[in-house]
């Protein structure tokens, strides 16, 4: 049975495969332009830094120099039901120097189409076993981010050993490289 998670509660991950699968709704557009939200994962080391460039996961770089983190690919619609982007996760196959996976979602071109998360809605984060289908955790962000174009949904930690999630669920004003000058 899943986990549903709150903001700032953490879980225990005890299976060295997993899926995470992203969701979320657009409003209808005021401006006439679709939304197009992507997932974007930062790989980091003890210093909460990118171990290299390729530790960014993302549309341009789907997979991670180990294999150990797979992006499926874009949504550029967020049309239909069920996750619209996946993350897929081989904790056996993570450099050692990883101690922290962070997963972020960014709106594309938030500031020209004058987009932000508060016109977003039914938004979530999972964590699945990908054989089974099984919903180990879930995350549903329910806060109004009417501001932010960005929002950091959770994090993978590594402490004494243990993989952790925790539901993060903080917003941001900007973008996909407001995060890559935090995180590089």
């Amino acid at each position: 049975m899943a986990i549903n998670l709150q903001k700032g509660q953490r879980q225990a991950i005890n299976a060295p495969k997993f899926t995470i699968g992203l969701g979320w709704d657009a409003n209808a557009s005021t401006t006439g332009t679709s939304f197009d939200l992507d997932a974007s994962i930062f790989i980091m080391g003890e210093n909460r830094k990118l171990l290299s460039d390729q530790h960014f996961v993302f549309y341009n770089n789907l997979v991670s120099p180990d294999g150990g983190v797979e992006h499926t690919g874009d949504n550029l619609t967020g049309e239909g039901a069920g996750d619209d982007e996946q993350i897929k996760i081989d904790l056996s196959k993570m450099d050692p120097r990883v101690t922290e996976v962070c997963v972020v979602v960014t709106i594309h071109e938030a500031e020209s189409r004058r987009q932000n998360f508060g016109q977003v809605r039914n938004s979530y984060v999972r964590v699945f076993d990908p054989v089974t289908n099984e919903v180990i955790l879930k995350y549903e962000l329910e806060e109004d981010f009417s501001i932010e174009t960005a929002v950091e949904f959770g994090r993978i930690y590594k402490r004494n050993d243990e993989w952790k999630f925790e539901a993060v669920g903080v917003g941001m004003k900007g973008g996909l490289q407001d995060y890559l000058n935090k995180y590089n």
